[in-house]
């Protein structure tokens, strides 16, 4: 098959591998039965932008959607969502890969979603409507199984999107409960079609088409009789007609009522799988722990062999198998049906639950799988594989912008209090802690790794590196990042970590930058640079964008500082080149490279270039913080000085600010300290301009984003656990600082000066 532009642009910039039976509807097959006036009715809604399915399962959502992308034509994308999703850049991801085979989207999309630490709601979201608004004709997205969402900026992203389609296009939703869109402001614009238990309940016709299907013929009064029994519930007609087939049950046998997990695992149980080969059942139950399944994968899990002529056998059997190829090697249940095998296994074979679970990890892992491996070794209890196996993805996984994904991975070892037990699980996580801005989780994951617990696992040789360094080597290096003990230990801990890091690792560029950065602090500039050189020279042969790009950056601080500006400027344009080639416009390091790359360009005169760069460092104010303290107090002391040279006063003060609030925490950061309170003297004496954007607190900024969403004030306090007072004392000092006299107003300002994404 050839390879579409899309997804060789997102292969280029993602290294997670794609499932793609999630970007397609389930195929259709024998014994389904048309939905043909749901589906004349939906093609008749065209002008409503938003379609909602919601009802319990078994009440054929997804067959009604698939039936009426078909009838749509070729300008549908589809996403079957699952647990994986719950983190916002996997799932818009999904929805660009989808898009993209509809039509080519900028390829901006892939690269923003690319990037470490991307806000979902300032630039992914947007630059994905933008693509959506760019299309030639209008698109149709359809997103299966929303329930499976939990993550709430997955969720608000889903809302933004419904409200921001443009005119044509259409999103359609299948979920077992409402999900989170304003549907009462839908509803007053007529912009909602809505689709429940009623209108998908089957009418005499499709019961007796459906029940013909399987083979199972009856008489209009046995339909009549099973349709009140089941009132219309698909899938409770569809076992129904199994279970006569298997076994001729009692006459009477149906469901009391639908959508009750106990009377449908009992009618499963007594009515089905009683009459079925027992090992047959046995495979049936034993593979549910499988989200989806082939024949070497259930031979694994099994200890047996044969089982692709049984998936086979099965998909003929029309035993509520789905095909998720058109080579029909991999299959799932239908979800409700595996939901009801899996819980007979629980009653069955609950000691063989952890076993299949540990089987299906091995499988992955040893197929190269590594985060369908963690899912199911979670689900095993094996810690050790979990430990292994996260510690090997931690850092690429945060690279490629999926920072929940790796919170989640994290939030387990946390939840069953295992980190001390883990010490490379407990140094990454602390590293990827300090790297999106947040220091208290960055010292609680950091005094993890060096517990007595830790420790005596690292001696013991037990939990060591990855890439074959020693476990002290990374302790040293996380101590030079969080840099608590001042410039002097910080040197100490970087030169400490160049010892032990293995010497092919990727690591070595970040040591020998922490060693630069340590030397600056020192006051020894000569020096530090070609420390910080080196660190270039080895990050360009194999080292980290982010690190290389960093060296740079701090490189052009030393030049400026020597006044060496035909230097300086071919630093800051290096240091721009890595940023761009990494995808690490939203990095933590990137507002430093911007601030340089500002300062250079207004050396030579071009202030268009300074407010471009002066923006994007400002938009990633809120990474700041004291988790990297040397890093933030080296950047807002930049900003301020670039903000002062424009006569900003105001915008200076407010970088000030946030750089003594740093230096309140971490006070001994060698030279760093003298220079803001230069600085600050400086200020004491100017006098600019009114306040601007530039004067916007940290807080004001990560409000920004929310306030250019659908989302009410209200709601926005509930996002950042805030008082509504307190969220709305932020929007008015907005307002003001802005220039503005509403919401609307406000967020088209800070799109016009590059604070937002349009």
């Amino acid at each position: 098959m050839a390879i579409r532009e899309g997804d060789r642009r997102f292969r280029l910039v993602r290294p997670f591998d794609l499932v793609e039976s999630k970007l397609r509807p389930p195929s259709a097959r024998r014994g389904i039965v048309p939905r043909s006036a749901l589906v004349e009715q939906l093609l008749a809604s065209q002008s409503a932008p938003v379609i909602c399915i919601v009802a319990p399962p078994g009440y054929g959502k997804t067959t009604l959607l698939a039936q009426w992308s078909r009838r749509k034509g070729q300008r549908v994308g589809w996403v079957s969502v699952d647990q994986r999703d719950n983190d916002p850049v996997v799932l818009l991801t999904y929805l660009a890969v989808a898009l993209d085979r509809v039509e080519p989207i900028d390829p901006a999309v892939f690269q923003t979603l690319a990037s470490p630490g991307v806000s979902v709601a300032a630039t992914a979201l947007p630059t994905l409507v933008s693509a959506v608004s760019a299309m030639t004709h209008p698109v149709t997205l359809v997103l299966d199984h929303v329930e499976l969402l939990d993550n709430q900026d997955c969720l608000d992203a889903v809302a933004e999107l419904a409200m921001r389609l443009p005119a044509g296009s259409q999103l359609a939703l299948a979920s077992r409960r409402i999900p989170p869109l304003p549907v009462a402001m839908l509803r007053a614009r007529g912009q909602v079609v809505e689709v429940g238990v009623d209108e998908l309940a089957m009418d005499q016709r499709e019961a007796k088409a459906l029940l013909e299907a399987t083979g199972v013929g009856l008489s209009d009064e046995e339909v009549t009789e099973l349709i009140e029994r089941t009132e219309g519930w698909p899938v409770g007609l569809y076992l129904a007609a199994l279970a006569r087939k298997a076994g001729g049950p009692r006459r009477n046998a149906g469901f009391a009522f639908t959508g009750d997990d106990r009377f449908i695992a009992d009618y499963l149980r007594s009515e089905l799988l009683a009459h079925l080969p027992p090992e047959l059942v046995a495979f049936l139950t034993r593979t549910a722990v499988l989200e989806r399944m082939c024949g070497s994968l259930c031979d694994a899990v099994l200890a047996t062999k044969g089982s692709s002529q049984v998936l086979e056998l099965l998909e003929d059997s029309n035993l509520l198998l789905v095909p998720l190829d058109r080579r029909r090697q991999w299959y799932r249940y239908h979800q409700l049906f595996g939901e009801l095998l899996l819980a007979e296994l629980e009653r069955r074979e609950p000691e063989l639950i952890s076993e299949l679970h540990a089987r299906a990890a091995a499988w992955y892992e040893a197929s190269g799988l590594l985060e369908a491996a963690i899912d199911h070794a979670q689900a095993a209890g094996d810690a050790d594989r979990v430990a292994r196996l996260v510690a090997s993805l931690i850092i690429r996984t945060y690279g490629s912008g999926r920072v929940d994904t790796v919170r989640r991975w994290l939030g387990w070892f946390e939840e069953r209090g295992l980190v001390e037990r883990y010490p490379p699980v407990a140094v990454l996580g602390a590293w990827v802690q300090a790297l999106v801005g947040r220091p208290a989780a960055a010292e609680r994951w950091a005094h993890a790794a060096e517990h007595p617990v830790a420790a005596a696992e690292a001696a013991s040789g037990a939990q060591t590196p990855a890439d074959g360094s020693t476990m002290d080597s990374y302790l040293a290096m996380l101590r030079g990042l969080l840099c608590r003990d001042g410039a002097g230990r910080m040197r100490a801990d970087a030169e400490a970590a160049l010892v032990g890091l293995h010497p092919a690792s990727q690591w070595r560029t970040t040591a020998l930058l922490l060693t630069g950065i340590a030397g600056l602090l020192d006051g020894q500039a000569d020096q530090a640079d070609a420390t910080l050189a080196h660190a270039v020279e080895v990050g360009t042969h194999g080292g980290t964008l982010a690190a290389t790009a960093t060296a740079l950056a701090e490189r052009c601080l030393v030049a400026i500082q020597r006044n060496d500006w035909g230097q300086a400027e071919t630093l800051a344009e290096q240091a721009l080149a890595a940023l761009q080639a990494g995808q690490l416009d939203d990095y933590i390091m990137s507002p430093l490279v911007h601030v340089v790359a500002g300062r250079t360009a207004l050396h030579r005169g071009d202030l268009p270039g300074v407010k471009e760069h002066l923006a994007r460092a400002a938009r990633l104010r809120p990474l700041l913080t004291s988790a990297i303290p040397f890093l933030a107090v080296q950047t807002l002391l930049e900003l301020g000085r670039v903000y002062l040279l424009l006569d900003d006063v105001a915008g200076a003060r407010a970088v000030l600010r946030q750089a003594r609030d740093v230096l309140q925490l971490r006070p001994d950061l060698g030279i760093l300290p003298a220079q803001v309170e230069e600085l600050r003297a400086r200020l004491d004496v100017a006098h600019g301009a009114s306040q601007g954007a530039s004067s916007l607190t940290t807080a004001e900024l990560r409000l920004l984003p929310l306030l250019a969403t659908h989302l009410t004030l209200p709601e926005i306090s509930q996002r950042l656990y805030l008082s509504k007072h307190t969220v709305k004392t932020q929007a008015v000092s907005i307002y003001r600082k802005l220039g503005a006299t509403s919401r609307s107003e406000a967020v088209q300002r800070v799109q016009e000066i590059g604070l937002l994404a349009g």
